[in-house]
């Protein structure tokens, strides 16, 4: 039986709600109760409600506003039951949520989701745990999605972001962007967390889809923001250029019926110019700021450069390439890197050059994206058998839908 079309389009704009204004929400309820955990059960039920109550009296004039205010009444909810509980009767009477009777300026909401990233990403969380709650609060996914992005069991997932909400309200880690002396020792970690945001998006690592926008969108919205905080600095300058580099190929990178494109079948018509024209002066910046000591995100960023500027993949200048490579080999040796050198040697050199490399690389026997590698050379040197095992070794392992279908599994 078909769903009532009340119902359905109910569901549609509750989906586009919760994408595009649900981490605003949870991060102005944050800030309000300081209760991380709270504020996550508060905007789950008032959707939950909005899914109940819309079918039947229709999507409101201000779905943003409802849904804030439903979760600002759970949140009072949550927290006089908590007061009952403990006896605290006084601290039932002064609710720490009616801060959020007026509607709060785009400014505030940008500030309250900086001091969420940094709460995410506090040090006395591991780095792991940093990215995985980040993935979950800010990204929006669901705890099975970041276990399958982070490469864990859903379980140990769970039960990493309850130890990680648990840690922050024993130890009461503060929500707030730290002071300028603390930004340096933070710093890094925040950039990094974006930008595995912004990966997840751009490529996820399982699903129907090959880019989730809403992740992406997401995570450049948060690097203008760090770039806002800190306007002077290379590296967020650098990862937000890389961002709108990438993100400028995304209405090329699947056809009609969802399939992939790779980048040498790309219409580079269809590449978003404007995202280049914005990206290409910051890479220019950050490369100025850093003469003497290259930084991860602006050498990659420079990378992506040479692909947006070259007329055609046949004219890209794959000694650049290889050559920026070398760069970030310097500040990366990680085995990723290797393999996105060994593909631009591959296309500088012939088949055979890139094929020894790959196989030099140690450490990713269980990324599908090395199989793959292996098998698309193996392919050019005509050496079909081993290519084929190549590609069934890649489809065993965890890719999106539009991947697994590039390679015929």
């Amino acid at each position: 039986m078909s769903p009532d079309p009340s119902e359905a389009e109910a569901r549609r704009a509750l989906t586009t709600l919760v994408r595009e204004s649900g981490r605003d929400v949870l991060a102005t309820l944050v800030h309000v109760t300081g209760d991380l955990a709270l504020a996550e059960d508060a905007v789950q039920d008032a959707v939950l409600r909005a899914l109940e109550v819309w079918p039947r009296q229709g999507v409101p004039a201000n779905p943003v506003a409802w849904i804030r205010l439903t979760a600002r009444r759970r949140a009072i909810d949550l927290v006089r039951r908590e007061a009952a509980r403990s006896g605290k009767e006084q601290r039932s009477m002064e609710h720490p949520v009616d801060g959020l009777d007026e509607e709060p300026s785009p400014s505030m909401v940008e500030d309250d989701l900086l001091r969420l990233v940094f709460t995410c990403c506090h040090p006395s969380l591991a780095p792991a745990t940093q990215v995985a709650l980040t993935l979950r609060v800010l990204g929006g996914l669901t705890t099975a999605e970041v276990a399958r992005a982070l490469l864990v069991s859903e379980a140990s997932m769970a039960k990493r972001l309850t130890r990680a909400r648990q840690k922050i309200k024993a130890a009461h880690i503060p929500y707030r962007v730290p002071p300028d002396h603390e930004l340096p020792d933070r710093w890094s970690a925040v950039l990094a967390t974006a930008y595995l945001m912004f990966n997840e998006g751009y490529a996820a690592t399982s699903g129907p889809r090959l880019v989730r926008e809403e992740l992406v969108d997401e995570s450049v919205r948060l690097t203008r923001l760090l770039v806002r905080l800190q306007p002077d600095d290379a590296g967020a300058l650098g990862l937000l250029a890389l961002e709108l580099l990438q993100d400028s190929r995304r209405d090329a990178r699947v056809d009609a019926d969802g399939r992939l494109v790779l980048l040498a079948d790309q219409d580079r018509s269809r590449w978003d110019a404007r995202l280049v024209g914005e990206a290409v002066p910051l890479v220019g910046e950050g490369l100025r700021r850093t003469p003497a000591r290259p930084d991860r995100y602006v050498v990659q960023a420079a990378i992506a450069a040479c692909h947006a500027l070259a007329p055609s993949y046949e004219l890209t200048d794959w000694a650049a390439l290889v050559s920026w490579y070398d760069v970030l080999l310097t500040i990366d040796p990680g085995p990723v890197a290797r393999l996105n050198r060994a593909a631009a040697v591959a296309e500088r050199d012939g088949a055979d050059a890139g094929l020894a490399l790959v196989d030099e690389i140690e450490g990713l026997e269980e990324y599908a994206l090395w199989h793959a590698s292996r098998g698309a050379l193996l392919r050019r040197l005509g050496r079909d058998d081993e290519a084929a095992a190549a590609e069934e070794a890649a489809a065993g392992l965890p890719m999106n839908d539009p991947q697994r279908l590039l390679l015929g599994a």
